[in-house]
């Protein structure tokens, strides 16, 4: 996302500059460093030459190095947890000692192989697809709507709906705190890092993926007509009416749907974090599709045909 987002402004066209303004305006209304974090990303108060630079810089050298040394730090991983996962059928107990293969040629092999078909594909793309550039850059001309680049176009949604502090800072926050958390949640069954290990696992993780992508376009449709009637929650503090009370909503229907699994679908504790995470990457895919297509000028809700 670091490479996308920096990558983003270098054509200089409009779409390309709008896009990182309203992306780096969100950084704003993060707590305490917020404006202090926008100045640096941009090189000062508005984005301008002093930006391009700061983006050519991190885009061309100072994340190609990062990510070398994460892959690096990956790998690292992989060997001292002496390889990777070996898939079997579900209920097979994991080996103690499951078959090796040395790290060369076998496994230098196969990562070639992957990055040169990756690259293949990259240049397809770059050869059939049309980008083209737009206009130049004006800053003086705001094209309608201002639109983040897609894959933040699930967090521009969500501040059409909730207070900018818990939109771009808290409810991500909390996202970010779950992935981390997955690892080290007491599992009772070890299922040798294979997703979907059975078959209730797999129904649970469907019907949390269904909940997500049914559940947020009514939430979404709900907002709008609440804004539109002036709802009781419009009336209460904006930090309250927009923040809290939908945060804690949040979290009791995210509880009450683990708890409901485990209580009338009895299921693991395995197959609970699995029907979570996909709850939450349906609700935020419905997100992201809804920022991209269904918001026309103004960012009004509408339909793309």
């Amino acid at each position: 996302m670091a490479a996308n987002f920096t990558g983003y402004l270098l054509p200089w066209d409009q779409l390309a500059f709008w896009a990182v303004t309203v992306s780096s305006g969100m950084l704003e209304y993060i707590p305490l460093v917020g404006e202090a974090l926008q100045e640096a990303v941009r090189g000062g108060r508005e984005i301008g030459p002093q930006t391009l630079k700061t983006f050519y810089a991190l885009h061309t050298a100072v994340i190609p190095v990062a990510l070398s040394g994460l892959m690096a730090f990956h790998f690292w991983r992989v060997r001292k947890a002496r390889g990777l996962v070996v898939p079997r059928p579900p209920g097979a107990p994991v080996e103690a000692t499951p078959e090796q293969a040395p790290t060369v040629p076998d496994l230098l092999v196969r990562e070639i192989a992957a990055a040169l078909v990756v690259t293949a594909c990259v240049l397809l793309l770059a050869t059939f697809g049309q980008a083209p550039l737009g206009d130049q850059a004006n800053p003086g001309l705001s094209p309608n709507p201002t639109r983040a680049p897609w894959y933040f176009a699930g967090l521009q949604e969500l501040l059409l709906h909730l207070h900018p502090v818990f939109a771009v800072w808290v409810w991500p926050t909390l996202a970010v705190l779950g992935l981390l958390a997955i690892p080290y949640l007491p599992y009772p069954a070890d299922t040798g890092g294979i997703w979907f290990a059975s078959r209730s696992g797999r129904k649970t993780s469907a019907l949390g993926l269904l909940a997500g992508i049914l559940a947020t376009p009514l939430l979404i449709l709900a907002s709008e007509l609440g804004a539109a009637s002036g709802s009781p929650a419009g009336l209460l503090a904006p930090l309250m009416g927009r923040g809290l009370i939908p945060t804690g909503v949040l979290l009791a229907a995210l509880g009450g749907f683990g708890w409901a699994l485990k209580r009338h679908g009895r299921a693991s504790a395995n197959e609970i974090v699995q029907a979570l995470f996909a709850l939450v990457l349906g609700a935020y895919g419905v997100l992201t599709v809804t920022g991209v297509w269904f918001r026309g000028a103004g960012m009004t809700l509408t339909v793309p045909w």
